[in-house]
């Protein structure tokens, strides 16, 4: 065990947040012993003003004409029954918008009184709301499933390196299946993506298995994720008297030299401050933690605009390239090319759309048949449009309850959409999603909601209105949106506190945790709770319970008769 007594965050996203919150409230550390180098504060859950964000490290080289409405490059839905740290986490901070209500109680509130039914999960032309309560899985299929389900955590192995097209590569029908267009979309797996995160969310999700057409498991924040989540840790952690110093990309690492090659102890960290382009050293003394978010989700993203599309950036991300450079000093610390270095596995577009009335958002209700708040609405191709020559989700929107954001005008809407795969062309603007403008982008949407229309007055009869409502449509270009899915042995994440070392521990969604799944804050929490611990001596069994439902009969039971809808 190695006690510390300060900290050094390389990185201000929810894992280290947490970190920071355990330290204090566990720990009992004084917040001015906890120091925070980031480029933004934000991390994946973030939603703001698009001004907020323009200036930001990956965008200032990328001026933009239009800088009204909001931005939200993504948002996760939550899950109270498995995010158990999280919710504990938020418990502990008092919400920025509900007085008197902790941030977990915030939530609870909002939740209960806009509960999630999805009606029209999947949508397709010729069809329109199709019912996703009818899998459409085959024996193979099931066989398959079954087996990636019954796997207990020690074989977990044997699906090292293996893609999910090549699990089901005797099986092409599992990805013509609404389970698979359900499941893809709900959690943004792809056929390139790991077969052995796939198994892991099989255990850990299972029981939303039973009702992913209505996503009746989620839960939602009130507010966007940045408001509602990461602005009360922020808010707490500075009222305790942690520094976070942002515009600090964190480059090079200083590391004692040891007679065993092995031990991990940093001594120090070079940086550059973003803003002036100065070079910063930072000293790492013996009673210093130094804990580091390997990896981000977000890193390298840029934006768009109405008329604009987001450039593409080469960079291979600052949280990665920092990791790597560990990894050519240590041998145990994983293999961050794995995540970083195969965009066409990882690479997402999305959109934010803010309205100045609600048109739009009245035409989407009537379409959908559903409340603003409930869906996740997915476009089916009527034509094949993968490899194997087959049908599969276009588009993707979130409507959001209104409003998303706290300084939203009354009339003003703010809705999100993403394309899992942007090399694909467009059914209704004829160049790839990766290159269309915001406007082009809303102009797909029109497209395919137009196509899944009932009637009797097409959507298409208010394309001008729609149109003229728009404050802003802006693309978001997102290099490793995916990456954390990446296909991967188990070795190729660095265990939060790695093997011999004696500072450094590693946090985020690129670790290994027993168990946990990532692109979910529960694993992001977790993983700043344990390296908490770990540095303040805190036994492990003090963590958090994190139940298990692949080991509940009754679950299974009732995944077993959802198999064969």
């Amino acid at each position: 065990m190695s006690m510390k007594t300060k900290a050094i965050m390389i990185g201000a996203g929810l894992a280290n947040m947490a970190s920071a919150v355990y330290l204090i409230q566990e720990a009992h550390w004084n917040g001015d012993n906890i120091t925070f180098y980031s480029l933004d504060d934000h991390g994946s859950n973030d939603g703001s003003v698009t001004t907020d964000q323009t200036d930001e490290y990956w965008n200032k080289n990328h001026p933009l004409s239009n800088t009204k409405g909001y931005l939200a490059r993504g948002g996760r839905m939550l899950n109270y029954r498995t995010y158990v740290d999280l919710m504990d986490l938020l418990s502990r901070v008092q919400s920025v918008t509900e007085p008197g209500m902790t941030a977990a109680e915030d939530t609870y509130d909002f939740d209960a009184k806009h509960r999630t039914y999805d009606i029209a999960r999947l949508l397709q032309g010729g069809k329109g709301i199709i019912d996703g309560g009818k899998m459409g899985l085959n024996n193979e299929d099931r066989l398959l499933l079954t087996k990636l389900i019954m796997m207990p955590d020690r074989e977990e192995t044997k699906l090292d390196n293996v893609s999910i097209a090549e699990y089901f590569k005797d099986d092409p029908h599992m990805f013509q299946t609404n389970f698979w267009y359900m499941w893809e979309t709900t959690f943004a797996f792809r056929t390139k993506s790991s077969a052995q995160e796939l198994r892991r969310y099989m255990h850990q999700m299972i029981y939303e298995f039973t009702q992913i057409e209505h996503l009746v498991g989620v839960n939602r924040t009130r507010y966007n994720q940045y408001e509602s989540i990461m602005m009360p840790l922020i808010n707490y952690l500075k009222d305790q008297g942690c520094h976070i110093i942002l515009n600090r990309r964190v480059t090079d690492w200083d590391f004692k030299d040891t007679t065993m090659q092995d031990e991990i102890t940093v001594t120090g960290l070079t940086m550059t401050n973003t803003e002036t382009g100065a070079e910063e050293h930072v000293d790492v003394d013996d009673d210093t933690a130094v804990i580091f978010t390997n990896g981000s989700i977000t890193d390298s993203a840029t934006l768009g605009d109405f008329d604009t599309p987001a450039p593409e950036n080469m960079d291979y991300g600052a949280a990665a390239s920092l990791w790597k450079k560990a990894t050519e000093h240590f041998y145990n610390l994983g293999n961050p090319d794995k995540f970083f270095a195969d965009r066409d596995a990882s690479e997402w577009v999305s959109f934010t759309l803010t309205t100045k009335n609600h048109v739009l958002l009245n035409e989407i209700t009537r379409i959908t048949t559903q409340q603003p708040g409930n869906a996740l609405n997915s476009f089916l191709s009527t034509t094949p449009i993968t490899p194997l020559g087959q049908v599969d989700v276009n588009m993707s929107i979130v409507v959001h309850h209104q409003p998303h954001f706290t300084t939203q005008k009354p009339n003003e809407t703010v809705i999100w959409g993403y394309f899992l795969y942007p090399r694909r062309r467009g059914e209704f603007v004829q160049k790839p999603y990766i290159e269309m403008t915001g406007k082009e982008m809303l102009q797909e949407l029109i497209g395919q909601l137009a196509k899944v229309d009932p009637g009797p007055v097409n959507i298409r009869e208010h394309e001008d209105a729609i149109m003229d409502s728009v404050v802003n449509c802006i693309p978001v270009y997102m290099p490793y949106a995916s990456a954390l899915f990446n296909n991967r042995a188990k070795a190729d994440r660095p265990k939060v506190i790695p093997a011999h070392s004696t500072n450094l521990a590693f946090t985020g969604e690129f670790v290994e945790q027993p168990y946990q799944m990532i692109f979910t804050e529960q694993s992001a929490v977790r993983s700043g709770e344990i390296a908490a611990y770990h540095f303040a001596g805190i036994p492990m069994s003090h963590l958090v319970d994190t139940p298990r439902y692949d080991k509940d009969l009754p679950t299974l039971m009732r995944a077993t008769k959802k198999m064969f809808s």
